[in-house]
């Protein structure tokens, strides 16, 4: 029988409604939501592990690193055929995709969480987790990065994205599509990421701004960033990658201080590239030195920029970094 980890962070799964607030809250630990799911001794044996009991609007960059480096310990410590990460889906996206940049393994580690809290009739937790463990007993799911189980389809942690407020349905990549799925506990792939990289690194700088670029923004919350002390600036950009002329001013600004600029497209898919050449176009934010993220989206370009400058501010290294 295979041996899993489970580590328990908390969210939506670990929550049910309390009576004072009349809201759901974290209350269930890691034993006590494998009780609630009958059958999981005679799939594999399974040690757990209890992270914290966080909503996943409380996950920090800083304990996102935390957890990595807890995984990290105890599975070089220790044999495991796979990891499961439970975690509120709020932040899920962000945390995954650091784990999958800094984790060094060649298991099967998921990430999962689920919609519904434990009050409700169709919680979706129990499962959201007998498939996660069907994903992390699936060989052919090895070597391909953290994967992101829900509602029965697999995601690559590097390219799925929270669509929906509250449906089940609500882990999407859309550039690509899902991985693939899990039926009555068989595994189904259809492909592999787009692409599985890894950064070595130590630590992580916080201190990154993201800031969505809409029609007549000006340069003041550019200026105001830059001037607050923040060690690198992510922009959710227009379209395929341009902003408004008083935008480009304040970005501008921003790399005239020596702090890197990554930009993103504020479009729910699609890559960035610079292909216009008017005023405020990606042309001239080229070569004004802004560093184009592909397909990366504006939070997850920001975990890879906290993480990318706890090793280097340097502008070139950074644009090898998120280079493709």
């Amino acid at each position: 029988m295979k041996k899993l980890l489970m580590v328990f962070t908390g969210g939506t799964i670990s929550m049910k409604v309390d009576s004072v607030s009349g809201g759901a809250v974290p209350h269930l630990s890691g034993k006590e939501l494998i009780k609630m799911i009958p059958g999981l001794d005679s799939i594999a044996e399974i040690e757990y592990f209890d992270f914290g009991r966080y909503p996943g609007p409380h996950i920090t960059p800083e304990l996102m690193l935390q957890l990595s480096e807890r995984i990290q310990s105890l599975i070089d410590s220790k044999h495991f055929d796979g990891v499961i990460v439970t975690h509120g889906t709020d932040t899920l996206e962000e945390t995954a995709y650091l784990l999958d940049l800094t984790l060094k393994t060649s298991i099967p580690v998921v990430i999962t969480g689920s919609m519904k809290n434990s009050s409700d009739f169709d919680w979706d937790g129990p499962q959201n987790l007998l498939d996660s463990i069907s994903v992390c007993l699936s060989d052919n799911c090895k070597n391909i990065g953290v994967l992101v189980c829900l509602n029965g389809e697999i995601n690559a942690a590097s390219e799925v994205t929270k669509i929906h407020t509250e449906d089940l349905e609500t882990f999407a990549s859309l550039d690509f599509g899902f991985l693939g799925f899990v039926d009555n506990g068989r595994v189904i792939l259809n492909r592999l990421p787009h692409k599985l990289e890894k950064l070595d690194v130590k630590g992580i700088n916080p201190h990154v701004d993201l800031i969505k670029c809409y029609a007549g923004i000006d340069d003041k919350f550019f200026k105001f960033s830059a001037d607050s002390g923040t060690k690198g600036l992510i922009v959710e950009a227009l379209g395929v990658g341009n902003v408004p002329p008083a935008a480009y001013e304040g970005i501008k600004y921003v790399i005239d201080k020596g702090i890197p600029v990554v930009l993103v497209s504020r479009c729910p898919a699609g890559e960035t590239l610079d292909i216009y050449g008017y005023p405020g176009a990606g042309k001239w934010l080229k070569k004004l030195g802004v560093i184009f993220a592909e397909y990366l989206n504006g939070q997850k370009a920001r975990v890879k920029l906290m993480l990318a400058l706890s090793k280097t501010s340097d502008r070139d290294e950074l644009e090898n970094m998120f280079a493709e």
